[in-house]
């Protein structure tokens, strides 16, 4: 299968939203707290097999600026200061197609973590 390619990608600022559309006709809404708790960097994902780290009180973070890595990706700076996550097309276009199923996911392991979206706290957790 091709990468899907970005068609337009516009940032709500008022929402805290990324609006990604591709040219596969797929358009997502991708929240600004979503993309920060599924950064593809090693802060997130951690270095090896069983070092995901989850992260709470994300719920009010935003994105403050969208650095494009060449022609198949961009760099996302966050409220909170994280700007190390590259995200490729093929990642934002997983993370959209897989919102539902990775946000219920998300909020299912910060209750089992005694985690809030509210109140800063990290775990680490299999992944």
């Amino acid at each position: 299968m091709d990468t899907p390619r970005p068609t337009d990608l516009i940032l709500h600022r008022a929402s805290r939203v990324l609006e990604v559309a591709f040219d596969d006709g797929s358009r997502f809404r991708l929240p600004a707290e979503y993309l920060r708790v599924n950064s593809p960097s090693a802060e997130v994902q951690g270095h090896g097999p069983g070092q995901r780290v989850l992260l709470g009180g994300k719920r009010e973070v935003a994105i403050n600026g969208i650095q494009p890595m060449g022609n198949y990706a961009v760099l996302l700076n966050f409220s909170d200061g994280h700007a190390s996550g590259i995200y490729s097309w093929t990642k934002l276009h997983a993370l959209g197609r897989e919102q539902q199923r990775n946000w219920d996911e998300y909020l299912a392991a910060l209750e089992a973590a005694g985690l809030s979206r509210d109140s800063p706290g990290q775990t680490t957790r299999a992944g």
